[in-house]
């Protein structure tokens, strides 16, 4: 049987597409997560065309063909999203994240090889990588009794996903790069399933008024990233003067299965989609001067993201209900640009390098009023974003306390230590919803700042 779309039923939906939506509370356009790494976020993520560490995995697989011998990254994000939703009445009501930062944390693990360290003769030109990331991680909440506790009260979307990664040097000034993308849930992570809560308002079979409703799933899919990296000028050491760097990451469509629950207990399973859109992704990185002593950086980065292919996100019980809902998603674009000016080995430091690093970036919002929701509280942001980083060398000690190099040799023979610190800020325009559906309660001002800080570990052998 299918039911009417009346305002419950909207209101069932709504708790649905809020759980999809929830990451979005940590970065612009939709729910994708692009800062994956220290030093590209200090540099406002603009680092396709550089993607000289690890994190090329996700930045541009093609840059792991600047990475010798074998490379290995691990970093963590900490993020706190503050967002204070002023209805037209004057309730004011705010999120929680259940301490200062949202807990898990994104996070990533980076590994990269080059497989002609060890067969010259038959893979000089190809590298091999392999990404686990942790995409989201924490939930959301707002309160039981606020002005919209019948569409959300909690939201979490803890997605897991593995990247196998290839790249090939086609030539001096050419490298291409592949690498697959596996998204998943796993039970460690957060709920291990999407999952979001609000209160019954009734009329919905099988649930009673006033109780706690969740509904959750959880699913698997993959999908594809190609790139290139073009250097058409270079120094006479050989390293990149300019960068060019391309990316397409393919549609991903990740069915979920779980059910609706009232009061903790099953009224009908329930199923539907998550759909990561294309997008297509261009840098642009330049090197003014790059000595032994000192190196200078600038780059420029855009990406179009083809949200307008979301066209809908329906939901279907098996208690007999199918509820449609068309979406109005427009495609959005992201600009970055960044800075990073490095120190070499100075007379005082002759074991370390040293990086400082500057950014912004800035998003356009892809969702309508109509397809609003509070726990994605989506707006246009500008990041604010600095860093600094350190690699240490020779006779070094990390820390004061290991040595940056192995003195024995092996086949996992450590040469360098290093870590990345970023700071960022994401400045939401305040964002007056008018169009939303009356009788749930979302119109209103969302006013949001987020704040976010981390590291990124290295260790090269």
């Amino acid at each position: 049987m299918s039911l009417p779309f009346t305002c419950i039923q909207r209101s069932l939906f709504l708790l649905f597409s809020v759980a999809l939506l929830a990451p979005s509370l940590v970065l612009a356009d939709g729910f994708r997560n692009p800062f994956q790494d220290a030093a590209a976020i200090g540099q406002g993520n603009a680092f396709r065309a550089q993607a000289d560490n690890p994190s090329a995995i996700f930045y541009n697989p093609a840059g792991m063909t600047q990475l010798p011998g074998i490379q290995h990254s691990a970093g963590i994000q900490f993020v706190s999203p503050n967002t204070t939703f002023t209805s037209p009445s004057g309730t004011v009501v705010e999120n929680d994240i259940g301490g200062l930062v949202g807990f898990p944390p994104p996070g990533q693990v980076f590994l990269t090889a080059h497989l002609g360290r060890w067969f010259p003769q038959y893979f000089d030109r190809v590298w091999v990588g392999l990404g686990v990331l942790n995409l989201f991680g924490f939930a959301n909440e707002y309160p039981d009794d606020g002005p919209f506790s019948g569409v959300i009260t909690r939201a979490q979307l803890p997605l897991f996903s593995i990247s196998p990664s290839v790249a090939f040097r086609v030539t001096d000034w050419l490298a291409v790069g592949v690498a697959a993308k596996v998204f998943t849930f796993v039970s460690f992570i957060g709920e291990g399933h999407n999952e979001s809560q609000s209160i019954a308002l009734g009329n919905i079979l099988g649930t009673t008024t006033g109780d706690k409703l969740e509904l959750n799933g959880k699913g698997a899919t993959a999908g594809l990233d190609a790139s290139l990296l073009l250097t058409p000028f270079r120094n006479a050491a050989g390293q990149p003067i300019v960068n060019v760097g391309f990316i397409w990451r393919s549609q991903a469509v990740l069915p979920l299965k779980g059910a609706l629950l009232d009061n903790g207990r099953k009224v009908a399973d329930a199923t539907g989609a998550l759909r990561f859109p294309e997008s297509y992704e261009l840098g642009i990185a330049y090197w003014p001067f790059r000595n032994a002593h000192r190196e200078f950086k600038v780059e420029g980065d855009v990406t179009l993201v083809r949200w307008s292919s979301i066209q809908d996100f329906n939901v279907s019980l098996s208690n007999g209900g199918f509820i449609v809902n068309p979406q109005n998603w427009s495609d959005a674009v992201t600009v970055a640009a960044g800075m990073e000016y490095k120190l070499l080995h100075p007379e005082s430091h002759p074991d370390w390098e040293y990086a400082f690093r500057l950014g912004y970036n800035h998003s356009e919002s892809p969702i309508p009023d109509a397809n609003f929701n509070p726990a994605s509280p989506d707006s246009t942001p500008h990041g604010i974003t600095i860093g600094f980083g350190s690699l240490c060398t020779g006779q070094g000690k990390f820390l004061w306390l290991f040595s940056c190099k192995d003195s024995q040799d092996g086949f996992l023979v450590r040469n360098t230590l290093g870590i990345d610190f970023f700071y960022m800020v994401l400045l939401w325009e305040p964002r007056t919803v008018t169009r939303a559906p009356a009788p749930l309660g979302l119109n209103g001002t969302y006013t949001t700042i987020t704040h976010s800080g981390g590291f990124t570990f290295h260790i090269n052998f």
